[in-house]
């Protein structure tokens, strides 16, 4: 009906322009997160999406188990959704459609429960639903009790063709929904937000959608992009990295508050998108054979991301090793998963000085808050010939008066002398 109509009935409707593109978008991102749960997804346009279960219900803990999760994550996704099951797929599509959330196993249990649908299901052209009412006909069992030549004659052979498919009579064949290689999904908000951390509520239903997109390609992003579109000035781009790949929605979520807690916008913000690219295989977890009791260990990964989402990349670091014999050498400044090449060394301390310090040596023995006892050693170390930071060094392992363990040189070049260069404890 018109708008002024629909208006003077309803004065609290809530009047929304038709966006056809964007609800393809939305049905291809739902088929894109449905995809988690069995590899048969096909597209009912425009507002279906079928899913063929019977290979994934021991999986997924039997169908309520199944419901309960669709249902759920859907929620989240800010979507509402009719569920039904037919052994056709046209079957089922007309039960949810007409609201009526049955599941029906048996093909022989098809008929009496299609008869009660409404013609409506057909989707019809308006001029065929107007005949249909015009000779009394409201739901499928009445129109299939005509003679099927005369309403083939009257009507075309499109209503039965539809009804013998529903009923498992006439094949359906599907084309089924193929992933892209990419992650990409959009929203447009409601009003205009001005204040950063009131986007991680819609932001939550795109991380949701992505998460089971990576569910469907048994795979993981080390890095995603959440996009803000403004009025008039260019997008704002938040990245998050990980340390390892994962697809794990809660921690994308927790690392995307982390960043937006202290992030300001540069304008207010119109729609939202989140960006993914380079997925990458990564597997279920194993269980354990045995029910482990307690929380499983903490990932260190997960802290490490949660410091660079709230400190920024930059801030937070790894240590590598290198294949350097000289010790304020042997360490680099290197991002988690670097190659480390390493050498076969003696006892070293984890902890170095920033420059050794020099030691006092009474009666031929090196002082530190009094004699050191040396307990293993020495090491030469004799490298650096060809960068002009030669060194010539005979290490030893040493204990101080209070029993803690030092690491200390002596200078066999030039003016020779002890140096503390270590602390083990």
């Amino acid at each position: 009906m018109a708008v002024a109509a629909a208006l003077a009935l309803a004065p609290r409707l809530r009047v929304a322009p038709r966006d056809p593109d964007a609800e393809t978008e939305a049905l291809l991102g739902v088929a894109g997160w449905a995809a988690q749960f069995t590899p048969g997804v096909a597209l009912e346009f425009p507002d279906g999406v079928l899913l063929e279960v019977s290979g994934s219900l021991k999986l997924f803990g039997g169908l309520e188990s199944l419901l309960e999760r669709l249902r759920r994550e859907l929620v989240e996704m800010g979507w509402s959704a009719a569920f039904a099951g037919a052994p056709t797929p046209r079957a089922a599509f007309w039960l949810a459609w007409a609201g009526k959330q049955k599941f029906i196993g048996e093909s022989a249990e098809l008929e009496p429960v299609l008869a009660e649908l409404p013609v409506e299901v057909l989707r019809c052209k308006d001029e065929t639903l107007a005949a249909f009412e015009a000779i009394g006909v409201r739901t499928l069992g009445e129109l299939r009790s005509l003679p099927r030549e005369g309403v083939a004659q009257r009507f075309g052979q499109g209503p039965l063709t539809e009804l013998d498919r529903a009923l498992g009579l006439l094949p359906d064949p599907r084309n089924f929904f193929v992933l892209p290689a990419r992650f990409g999904a959009a929203i447009g908000l409601p009003a205009e937000v001005t204040q950063a951390e009131a986007l991680l509520f819609a932001a939550r239903r795109l991380i949701v959608q992505l998460a089971g997109f990576l569910a469907a390609r048994s795979g993981g992003v080390q890095r995603f992009v959440l996009r803000l579109g403004h009025r008039d000035k260019a997008a704002t781009e938040i990245a998050i990295g990980l340390v390892a790949p994962s697809r794990d929605a809660e921690h994308f979520t927790l690392l995307l508050r982390e960043r937006l807690s202290n992030f300001t916008l540069s304008g207010p913000v119109r729609e939202i998108s989140l960006q993914a690219g380079d997925v990458v295989p990564l597997p279920g977890s194993n269980l354990g054979l045995l029910l482990e009791q307690g929380k499983p260990p903490g990932q260190w990964e997960h802290l490490v991301e949660r410091l660079r989402a709230r400190l920024g990349t930059e801030a937070v670091c790894g240590i590598a090793g290198r294949a350097e014999h000289r010790p304020e050498h042997a360490g680099v400044i290197a991002d988690h998963g670097a190659k480390q090449l390493q050498l076969n060394f003696g006892e070293r301390p984890f902890w170095l000085l920033d420059r050794p310090k020099p030691l006092a040596e009474i009666g031929a023995v090196p002082s530190l808050e009094g004699p050191l006892e040396l307990l293993a050693g020495p090491e030469r170390i004799e490298s650096g010939w060809w960068d002009g930071d030669d060194v010539a060094r005979d290490y030893f392992v040493a204990r101080m008066q209070n029993e803690a363990l030092v690491w200390i040189y002596r200078e066999w070049r030039g003016a020779g002398g002890w140096y503390l260069h270590g602390v083990f404890a």
